[in-house]
């Protein structure tokens, strides 16, 4: 090998380790960074209290986000029972504020979304315009898509989970579709105790991990 030769390789040899290193230090922060960036986007929906609901409405106490919409035949009234009876079982759960994002804004309107969660405390809708709907949906990285019927009416298949969040808006756990009931329990007990278990997601401490981090919230 002449001296040219061996300067390519060492070059060849040089950029292996920067990728090698760009994986160890770059993608697992990368892939830490979801779990953060859940719920923060371009989002403005509005409340059947009338507030508004954006990323900053997660902020100031442990919040529950759930998807879905008034016309689903099972998913969505059995997770609605199942809250009700959290927030009955679990007092310090009472308080929680759980928001019901519909994925339906062409039905749901305030009006009928409040007549929907009003039986269940600490509960409010959340609807909007179909482009702030999915905004959120993309923030939220959760799943919604219209099944049309030949007769010409249609339905949601969603989500089917409750995602828990802290007093930061940050991400810390879900709580699966008809879920084992001390597993929701031991969940939401973690959440309303500052979360102590320390789950879910964490923002970076590093300059690179920051670095991430904003990257991937300009783009999100």
């Amino acid at each position: 090998m002449n001296l040219k030769e061996q300067k390519v390789a060492l070059w060849l040899c040089g950029l292996a380790v920067l990728g090698t290193l760009a994986i160890l230090l770059i993608v697992p922060r990368v892939e830490a960074n979801q779990a953060a960036l859940l719920g923060r986007g371009d989002y403005a929906l509005t409340g059947t209290d009338g507030s508004a609901f954006t990323q900053d409405s997660l902020k100031g106490a442990p919040s529950a986000v759930f998807f879905g919409f008034t016309h689903c035949p099972e998913v969505c009234p059995t997770t609605m029972g199942d809250i009700a009876t959290w927030k009955e079982d679990l007092p310090q759960s009472q308080d929680l504020r759980v928001f019901f994002v519909s994925v339906d804004p062409e039905r749901d309107t305030p009006d009928l979304l409040e007549q929907y969660v009003s039986w269940v405390p600490g509960v409010t809708g959340v609807t909007g315009s179909p482009e702030e709907t999915q905004n959120a949906i993309d923030a939220f990285r959760v799943y919604a898509e219209r099944i049309d019927f030949s007769e010409g009416s249609y339905t949601m298949d969603h989500s089917a989970y409750v995602m828990l969040f802290d007093a930061d808006g940050l991400f810390v756990d879900a709580i699966p579709y008809q879920a084992d009931y001390d597993m929701a329990e031991a969940k939401l007990r973690n959440l309303l105790a500052g979360n102590p278990e320390g789950l879910g997601a964490k923002l970076p401490r590093d300059p690179i991990g920051w670095l991430c981090y904003s990257v991937q919230a300009a783009l999100s």
